[in-house]
């Protein structure tokens, strides 16, 4: 009876403890060897990518989630972000975007698993690189060092994190999705500046963390001298290539950081990294006995607010497979998905086999993965490392047709399922459309006050540095000194005029002299110092200099970040009748922020305080290019429930603020080389908004016209197909049965492959060649042969359809008459995607 009892009370407990993860219990153990990751005693292939749960909001989770799994993705990897969760010390934020439960349960849910970035440092082109400003204040501190103030905060608050995981259950040996969590971040890029105290803090962060949690692996990446309890990784754009390997031969390689492209800072030129180079490199990576990559990122999605680090777009890494609005990006999604696919049919090879190399010559190699003793284990990687002939490799009796710069991956050492260079996947193009339901918007407008020298609070013989006087509460500090002239001070002669000359440590500033506007000055990412140099009058008497200090993010990066400084640093005027006058030490008042913000006109409530002017749009046009001006208007939510952006052409630099969210900087007057903006559409998600009546509110810093500003919505409809008559058929026109390949079809053939969106079909052909068309999806043209019935074929096969296939056939197109017999034959189709009953116009 007793131990009737005892098995009833067991299992009552072991049901308890399933229910806490919201479903079946399954504990997994997970340790590694030199070979994998290894998740209850089987060695797995990782396919991972970051998403960051501040970069879009909870509503977009779940669907990040799914298209991640449905890319091929078995892990989601994340930072924490410790100034989202301790913006003030010892009072901590989970809630909403900040729900990092929440978003780890929901990875779960589907299936993946998790990798969690715990830094705390995380640099992540994000504010003071995850660190609370007030961490900057603790006396004595040195960040990421051997320093005991740092590292006793920096333990209270990863304890704090691992805790809270494990209360939750989130880790894999308690059911949970986490199988992989990383301590400190790049490291070995500011090392040697601490010098003993570097390497001493980098053997305690990893004991540290271990010994808060020791039953999954640790990782630390490009950390070549990581401690023997943790795993070393790479980061980078070919770590098949840069990877000296992990710090012990029993450990797997690990990729944690493949770049899809790269983070932009304002006054950059576009990023761009083609699907056929990130698909190269990662099959390199496997074929050189690496078992897990990451993609940085999967999804950037928006940094709101001010949450990007110092320069940073508000749109983060756009060129990912997932675009900043959620979108896939073809064919960057499909053709990683398919390399995933191809993977997985070679895994028993990759994980239990022995790997050879043959080098054919210079830039023809051979990689192959047999287990010994069992002949139907066999993958190989026919790799042609030249950048622009193709070649061929003959591998076991058959001769292959390799293109530049491409690898062919052959799960069974006979069949080539995919190779890097050729797309099989469709194409698309992202298009940004007015909407009917927004109409004109009618904006009315506020200048912001320039407070009194009298009314500020904070008063100093110089000025304040601008990082410790903000307290990153704010992008905003006024600076404001009296100086009094007579009229044999000032030049005399016409045309004549005094220049303001201020040395400032960065971001930006914005100057006055007795309340009129003298002009905008900014450094960039790279030199964030610069001097502003401005005409200005002044008059016999009391004349009043105002300079709003400006900064645009905290560093994320470099050693003793605690030591950065920004603002105004030195002030003269020059051109005086006594010469040059240093200002410097004349007594400044200081104000952080806008009144503006601190009355909150970014909210209905708060801008009821003030009176609104109009404005006009016919002669009288008060507020149009005015600096320093608030303005606000009131919009429907757009048709369907697609994406939405603002495009701010002409505007300069500003904020922006939907139903008193902000949605984060805008930054179009800085130009990159190209003279266009770099970021001119700034995100608007779905979840901001309300049907009707939304309030949108524009802060411009240096002058711009708010008539210009659009509302649109964004899609990606325009679909394509560009292949070849050398491109194989669809990765999934196979499958592995047992240890043999077979076809999925009776007839494994190559042809174009379309599929709308969402629930919407084929509405219009908009281009078809088969012959050798050239360019890229949007932007496809006719070359010198072309089969005339081209675009009516297409049509035949897919208007009107939710997906379509058009073979690849020579006799389909030309019959028997090739009218160009000597060209290599290049299908191009490009369509557009509508719901059913829209008009196709």
């Amino acid at each position: 009876m007793a131990d009737s009892c005892r098995i009833l009370v067991l299992t009552l407990f072991s049901l308890l403890a399933s229910s806490a993860f919201g479903r079946k219990s399954t504990n997994k153990t997970v340790t590694y060897d030199s070979r994998s990751i290894i998740i209850d005693g089987s060695r797995q292939l990782v396919f991972s990518g970051s998403i960051h749960y501040p970069r879009s909001p909870p509503e977009m989770w779940p669907d990040l989630i799914q298209k991640a799994k449905e890319g091929g993705l078995n892990v989601i990897q994340t930072y924490v972000f410790w100034n989202l969760h301790e913006p003030v010390q010892g009072q901590f934020n989970f809630e909403g975007n900040n729900d990092i439960v929440k978003f780890i349960k929901l990875i779960g849910e589907q299936g993946l698993y998790v990798t969690l970035r715990v830094g705390p440092f995380i640099e992540a082109e994000w504010n003071a690189g995850g660190f609370p400003y007030w961490l900057r204040e603790v006396p004595n501190i040195t960040f990421r060092s051997y320093n005991e103030p740092f590292m006793y905060y920096m333990q209270r608050y990863t304890e704090m994190i691992i805790n809270m995981m494990k209360k939750e259950n989130l880790f894999a040996p308690q059911g949970g999705p986490i199988i992989l969590a990383q301590i400190e971040n790049e490291y070995n890029n500011v090392q040697l500046a601490y010098r003993d105290l570097g390497k001493k803090y980098v053997d305690w962060a990893a004991n540290m963390a271990v010994s808060l949690y020791d039953k999954i692996p640790w990782i630390m990446c490009k950390q070549k001298d990581a401690p023997q309890t943790v795993i070393s990784t790479c980061n980078g754009r070919h770590c098949g290539e840069t990877f000296a390997g992990p710090n012990g031969p029993d450990k797997p390689s690990l990729w944690t950081e493949n770049w899809t492209a790269q983070y932009r800072t304002f006054g950059d030129p576009p990023s761009q990294r083609a699907a056929e180079d990130i698909a190269f490199a990662v099959a390199l990576f496997f074929a050189r006995n690496g078992t897990l990559n990451n993609y940085y990122m999967f999804h950037g999605g928006t940094n709101f607010g001010r949450t990007s680090s110092s320069f940073v777009t508000t749109r983060y890494y756009d060129e990912a497979p997932l675009d900043e609005y959620g979108l896939k990006r073809e064919p960057k999604f499909s053709h990683l998905r398919d390399l995933h696919y191809a993977l997985r049919l070679s895994k028993k090879a990759l994980l239990w086999g022995t790997p050879s190399v043959k080098q054919v010559d210079q830039d023809l190699q051979i990689v192959t993965y047999e287990k010994p003793g069992d002949q139907s284990i066999c993958a190989a990687f026919l790799i042609n490392n030249r950048t622009t002939t193709p070649a061929t490799i003959k591998f076991r009796g058959m001769v292959y047709y390799m293109p530049e710069k491409s690898i062919s991956i052959v799960p069974d050492c006979k069949t080539i399922v995919y190779n890097t260079m050729t797309i099989v996947s469709q194409h698309n193009s992202r298009n940004f459309q007015e909407s009917s339901k927004v109409g004109v918007l009618d904006w009315e407008f506020l200048p912001e006050s320039i407070p009194n020298m009298d009314q500020l609070p904070l008063k100093s013989k110089a000025p304040l540095e601008l990082y410790s006087l903000t307290k990153d509460t704010s992008d905003y500090a006024w600076y404001r000194t009296r100086i009094s002239f007579d009229n044999r001070d000032l030049p005399m002669k016409t045309g004549v005029l005094p220049v303001l000359q201020v040395l400032s440590l960065g971001h930006a500033l914005i100057a006055f002299v007795n309340g009129e506007y003298v002009g905008f000055q900014h450094g960039n990412n790279i030199e964030k110092s610069f001097v502003f140099q401005k005409p200005i009058s002044l008059r016999p008497g009391v004349n009043e200099i105002s300079l709003l200090g400006i900064t645009v993010g905290l560093p994320n990066s470099g050693a003793y970040m605690e030591k950065r400084f920004a603002g105004p640093r030195a002030v003269t005027l020059q051109g005086l009748m006594s010469g040059t006058l240093d200002i410097t030490l004349n007594n400044w008042a200081h104000q952080v922020g806008l009144d503006g913000e601190r009355l909150q006109y970014f909210t209905e409530e708060g801008s009821s305080k003030v009176s609104w002017k109009k404005l006009n749009t016919g002669g009288n046009l008060g507020g149009v290019n005015a600096p320093l001006t608030w303005y606000k208007t009131y919009f429907d939510a757009p048709e369907s429930n697609g994406p939405l952006v603002i495009q701010m052409n002409k505007m300069s630099k500003g904020m922006v603020w939907v139903n008193g969210r902000s949605i984060g900087r805008y930054w179009v007057s800085f130009l990159s080389p190209l003279a266009q903006p770099t970021q001119s559409e700034y995100h608007i998600p779905r979840a901001f908004l309300k049907p009707t009546r939304n309030f949108l509110v524009v802060l411009e810093e240096s002058g711009g016209d708010p008539r210009e500003i659009k509302l649109l919505t964004v899609n990606r409809d325009t679909i394509c197909s560009f292949i070849t008559e050398y491109h194989p058929p669809r990765v999934k026109s196979w499958e592995r049965t047992g240890n043999q390949m077979r076809a999925v079809a009776e007839n494994v053939t190559s042809g174009a492959h379309l599929t709308c969106p969402d629930d919407k079909i084929i509405k219009a052909v908009e281009f078809a060649s088969f012959g050798d068309p050239y360019g890229v999806c949007g932007t496809y043209a006719l070359g010198k042969c072309n089969a005339p019935n081209a675009l009516s074929i297409a049509k035949q096969y897919c208007e009107g359809k939710k997906e379509c296939t058009i073979p690849m056939d020579k006799g389909l197109f030309f019959g028997a008459n090739d009218a160009c017999p000597d060209i290599a034959k290049t299908l191009a189709v490009q369509v557009r995607c509508d719901h059913p009953g829209m008009n196709s116009s």
